[in-house]
């Protein structure tokens, strides 16, 4: 017999669903939490019950252990599974559930207590014989400590947060004047993500790659390892394309980084799925970075290279099985890669972004696998991780995976907050990528003049598109009324539409050439025309031939707002036609707007004070995450409009600078 029978999944988003979905498949039932934010979630649908337990900030809800365990209790769960982040890797919960009676689908309390201390582990590792990075792990940590440490590691060095990872709490520093700035911000980001402001110092190792490698462990003292994933393209020190196996992998190193992962889990008795990261120079010698005792965002890769489901695993391993593999049985076959689809806009420095799902059809074809938890109407709000889903290719090369990946990425229809598609096909299509030689450096290196990366004009392409559109909306709300202009009617004087894309304005004039069920527009935009001719709109799809070129576009209209999906990504348009002349101006370059909804840390100005292009005046928390906003000209500031502690949402008014 089973020794739970109904699993609460301690998460959200698309890890929730995605350990639903395995649970459910297996025969257990199955319980969602949830916050107030999140009611509507995906993840909440997919369970067979579900419990609110807070409100939307994580500290009142995903990380209040007492309401999660309450909500168990509530609903006859008799087993927990953490997924990843917010309370996986906390030995308390895990304490908690033990104390409870609950089964928790993880490690030992011992193991993640250990591991999950960058400072902790690494000191376990040294004495185990692990290779690691040489730098500073000790107990004290006042910045006269950190700033001699520092000077005897040598720059350009590395702060991480002890308790933490993807990418909170962690700085690159070049040389000791950035050092007291840097161990704030670090210090800060830790103590708001992780509840610890705990740091290390390491050595920067330059141009390396990131190598991780997948460990399991089971009641009975069998440690295995399953290969490894090359999560070596990074931004901010998040990972953004994971692959298995590692492109420069040679069956040596695999098995010599294997055996040092699993001598690594061997020190504290390791039970379950866990992952231990490694840094691999150009010569072939490798670091232990961390080990983290829980499911990686990216074990999707694993799963498609093995053919093995790693949550059933967990499961199984939990009520006490055995692995159901031995170390050589373990086949690696074909190749997959993994991509991070996040609310974000990469050309604004990878800015998040908050709002709501208007419109999410993910691309479905052979090879294809989308982990998610996005719902059309719900919003993506400040209080959680921007990542929206991962997309997941498997091909028989390295090669196959890459396009598939690259055009399934540029299918997945995201429109009413910007998504990086574009950013990741042009990552996935870069030579440098294909060939199989991206370090960590890789973006900073390689991809810094890249035309994602950049902000981009709205071509007079799109621009006629939307105005096709807006036409099309425009004459069907009148022939609905009983009217005859417009869409059906015989030609007419033209059609003037102004279009405006943030503080950018744009004329265009559509001529009606030809009426019917599949009107001929001549669209001008500028000095460009071009020859429209739609054939379908039906609010969700239009399929439109543009100068003899048939195309199938994703659009969303909701009032005087327009959302067109192509190449570019999400491109969000407003008719201002008929809006007052004073109503069109855009925000001036002395204005600084909230990018995203978020909460403010930080105003460093004050009314009356002179300031510079460039300098910080406010710092906005949002998405685990500090944003500093800085002044766009030389001025004086005239407003303020808040305060720290501050809620405020997207585009809001915070500071207003005067040319001096």
């Amino acid at each position: 017999m089973p020794s739970f029978n109904k699993i609460l999944i301690a998460n959200r988003g698309e890890i929730a669903c995605r350990v639903l979905r395995t649970a459910q498949a297996l025969g257990y039932r199955t319980v969602a939490v949830y916050s107030e934010a999140d009611c509507d979630a995906r993840h909440v649908q997919l369970a067979d019950e579900a419990v609110c337990i807070g409100p939307a900030p994580v500290g009142q809800s995903y990380l209040a252990i007492e309401a999660i365990i309450a909500a168990a209790g509530k609903t006859g769960a008799d087993a927990i599974h953490p997924g990843y982040g917010f309370l996986s890797e906390n030995a308390d919960f895990a304490r908690a559930c033990e104390a409870a009676g609950l089964t928790f689908i993880g490690p030992t309390v011992e193991a993640i207590h250990l591991m999950g201390s960058k400072r902790l582990s690494k000191l376990a590792m040294l004495e185990a014989g692990v290779p690691c990075i040489p730098g500073y792990e000790g107990a004290e940590q006042d910045d006269a400590t950190l700033a001699r440490e520092a000077e005897g590691i040598g720059y350009p060095l590395m702060i991480k947060a002890s308790a933490g990872g993807g990418g909170r709490g962690m700085r690159r520093v070049q040389s000791g004047d950035e050092l007291a700035a840097q161990l704030r911000t670090a210090r800060s980001e830790a103590l708001n993500a992780f509840g610890s402001a705990e740091l290390i110092l390491e050595k920067a190792v330059l141009q390396p790659r990131h190598v991780e490698i997948q460990i399991f462990g089971d009641q009975h003292g069998n440690l295995i390892y399953l290969g490894e994933r090359d999560c070596s393209v990074q931004r901010r020190h998040q990972k953004v394309i994971e692959e298995a196996p590692c492109p420069v992998m040679t069956p040596e190193l695999r098995q010599a980084m294997g055996e040092a992962a699993v001598k690594a889990a061997r020190t504290v008795n390791y039970v379950g799925a866990g992952t231990v990261e490694f840094l691999l120079d150009a010569n072939g010698a490798f670091y232990f970075l961390e080990m983290n005792t829980r499911l990686q965002v990216e074990h999707p890769v694993t799963e498609l290279v093995t053919g093995q489901d790693l949550v059933a695993w967990q499961i199984n391993v939990a009520e006490g099985q055995p692995l159901p593999l031995r170390q050589d049985e373990v086949r690696l076959d074909g190749h997959a890669i993994e991509v991070r689809l996040y609310a974000e806009v990469p050309a604004a420095g990878f800015l998040p972004q908050t709002g709501q799902v208007l419109r999410w059809e993910p691309a479905e074809f052979d090879g294809i696998r989308i982990d998610h938890g996005l719902v059309e109407g719900q919003a993506v709000t400040p209080f959680y991780d921007p990542m929206l889903a991962k997309v997941i290719a498997w091909g028989r090369t390295r090669d196959e995976a890459r396009r598939k990946l690259a055009r399934a990425v540029e299918d997945c229809v995201l429109l009413g907050v910007n998504g990086n598609q574009r950013f990741l096909a042009n990552l996935l299509r870069h030579p440098h990528f294909a060939a199989g030689q991206a370090t960590t450096a890789f973006i900073d290196e390689q991809f810094s003049n890249d035309p994602s990366l950049t902000p981009q004009a709205v071509s007079p392409t799109e621009l006629g598109v939307a105005a096709a559109l807006l036409y099309h909306a425009s004459a069907m709300s009148t022939a609905h009324q009983g009217g005859l202009a417009g869409w059906r009617s015989a030609r007419s004087a033209p059609w003037r539409f102004s279009l405006r894309q943030w503080e950018h304005k744009h004329e265009v004039e559509l001529t009606v050439s030809e009426t019917g069920e599949r009107p001929r527009l001549l669209a001008k935009v500028g000095n460009d025309e071009l020859v429209i001719c739609l054939s379908q709109a039906d609010g969700r799809w239009a399929v439109i031939e543009l100068n003899g070129i048939r195309r199938r576009i994703a659009y969303h209209q909701q009032a005087e707002r327009l959302w067109l999906f192509g190449p570019n990504g999400n491109l969000e348009l407003l008719d201002v036609t008929h809006e007052p002349a004073s109503g069109q101006a855009g925000a001036s370059s002395g204005t600084v707007e909230a990018p995203m909804d978020g909460a403010i840390v930080d105003v460093l100005v004050s009314e009356g004070e002179r300031v510079g292009k460039g300098q910080l005046l406010v710092v906005l928390e949002a998405m685990k995450m500090e944003h500093p906003l800085k002044a766009g000209i030389d001025g004086i500031i005239r407003r303020v409009q808040v305060i720290k502690g501050d809620q405020v949402k997207s585009r809001q008014l915070l500071v207003e600078v005067e040319e001096a």
